[in-house]
């Protein structure tokens, strides 16, 4: 059975296993911030009144029978823990059983607040983290070889991440087919970062490239990643340095992070010696896994290949289903991204006042920490961290600001809720609660070169209308 083991792959799985183990630490932590304020006892979205009709409920987790801060608490603590111990290395010295544990239990807790999670959990990357956690569980110890398997499942889930998104965007949207997509997408998308300005403003040639070689990146290139080596190992230098690009353009929370480390996962040690010398091909690996351990791992194989049907059916399918999960743990899901690009940027603005007649306000504006609202501010990085809330307000034009939560937020910074006010960057009134709350919308787009050399502002916006009127305590919430 020398085949089912990969001794090249020794490097890929210490940078898979400690790689993804820093993607959980990192997610724990987004939600030991943020949680509580969202989804918690005293939420916009509470937990408890989710529980209330269980059915609602996505799947398996720890909350299904009693939900407090608390407990939560304890959820992201503790998987904030396992995750630094695999982050330095602790469980991958004991037997392979050891980081399949410590893995799963990862999966359970993270997958525990994903499913209570709601619409401020509904993104793509929660599921694949939760994918990428469960193979990572099974790439074994310091003391047996990397399972060729799970290095071959590896490749398949980047293949699926990158074709799946690849098709969408051809079946979704003429803007990727006739080339003109990133003439808007760096400076509409949800969260930009301090270089998307200035990718913005790049010649229209460029962003054609841009489009070209995203669509080598994700219809051509994951092709590559199962042929034999060093052609996988270019197709997936390929998929670092694209996803490298949406770094530095964007904040797409551990989306791209976590794409590179698991290409990082496919480059042998026999390329990487090729191309650092001092980096060794004869890494301290046992010469063969016990049986248990092979047996454990072929039957997890052929569970993940089974599950496989169903996204191949998606992506076969003209109705093609962008991040969707076809089981109730979350795993061998199909992806994509950006399906259809926003042209025009409409920004959702709150604003306050003291004063008891609104008709004669002087309206002041709530600040976000990520999404644009000050025209002169430089957008800020914080990928791979997840700001949930700005997120969720950039969706609001694209659908409705006539949501459960959002009203719920707009109650709460009429309360001046602490909590709440600690998410924003700035709360104009220093603690105070404002007598009345209304909500505007705005067209934002990129000054340009001339605009900015003028101005100093790096944003130009319009206001459209009012979309939300003057509320108050007094009235009560929808």
């Amino acid at each position: 059975m020398d085949w089912f083991w990969a001794p090249d792959y020794e490097l890929a799985r210490q940078i898979l296993q400690r790689g993804v183990a820093a993607i959980y630490l990192i997610a724990f932590l987004s939600s030991a911030n943020q949680f509580r304020v969202l989804l918690g006892e005293h939420g916009l979205l509470p937990v408890p009144e989710l529980l209330k009709h269980k059915r609602f409920v996505r799947g398996p987790t720890l909350f299904r029978w009693r939900y407090s801060d608390r407990l939560l608490v304890t959820v992201c603590v503790l998987g904030m823990l396992l995750a630094a111990s695999v982050v330095v290395g602790l469980p991958q010295v004991g037997p392979p059983w050891l980081p399949m544990l410590v893995f799963l239990g990862l999966w359970l807790l993270y997958m525990s607040i994903v499913n209570v999670g709601q619409t401020f959990y509904g993104f793509g990357w929660e599921m694949l983290l939760l994918e990428a956690g469960f193979l990572a569980a099974f790439l074994g110890s310091d003391q047996v070889p990397p399972p060729l398997p799970i290095i071959l499942l590896t490749a398949w889930l980047i293949f699926r991440l990158e074709f799946g998104a690849g098709m969408i965007k051809l079946r979704g949207d003429r803007a990727w087919r006739d080339l003109t997509a990133l003439y808007y997408h760096h400076e509409t998308q949800p969260m930009p970062n301090p270089f998307s300005r200035q990718a913005h403003l790049l010649p229209k040639p460029v962003h054609r490239m841009e489009v070209l070689g995203n669509h080598f990146a994700q219809l051509v290139v994951p092709f590559l990643l199962f042929l034999p080596q060093p052609v996988a190992s270019i197709g997936a230098a390929i998929v670092i340095l694209t996803q490298g690009w949406l770094v530095i353009t964007g904040n797409f929370a551990w989306l791209n992070w976590i794409t590179i480390v698991l290409a990082f996962g496919l480059i042998s040690d026999s390329v990487w010696h090729a191309l650092i010398p001092g980096i060794p091909l004869d890494w301290p690996a046992g010469e063969v896994g016990p049986t248990w351990w092979l047996v454990v791992v072929a039957l997890v194989t052929v569970l993940l290949l089974v599950l496989s049907f169903w996204p191949i059916r998606n992506l076969l399918s003209r109705n093609q289903l962008m991040n969707a999960s076809f089981n109730r743990l979350q795993l061998v899901n199909a992806y994509g991204a950006f399906g259809s690009v926003t042209k025009r940027r409409i920004e959702v603005i709150v604003e306050g006042t003291l004063v008891e007649q609104p008709d004669e306000a002087d309206w002041r504006e709530y600040e976000f920490k990520g999404k644009p609202g000050d025209t002169a501010r430089l957008s800020r990085q914080f990928a791979p961290y997840h700001l949930r809330l700005d997120w969720l307000m950039w969706f609001l034009p694209l659908g409705s600001v006539h949501t459960e939560w959002f009203y719920g937020f707009l109650g709460k910074l009429l309360e001046a809720d602490r909590p709440t006010l600690r998410m924003l960057r700035h709360d104009p009134f220093d603690g105070t609660p404002p007598r009345w709350v209304r909500v505007l919308t705005y067209h934002y787009r990129f000054s340009t070169r001339q605009e900015f050399r003028r101005t100093r502002l790096r944003w130009i916006r319009e206001q459209r209308r009012e979309v939300i009127p003057p509320v108050s305590l007094d009235h009560e919430l929808p």
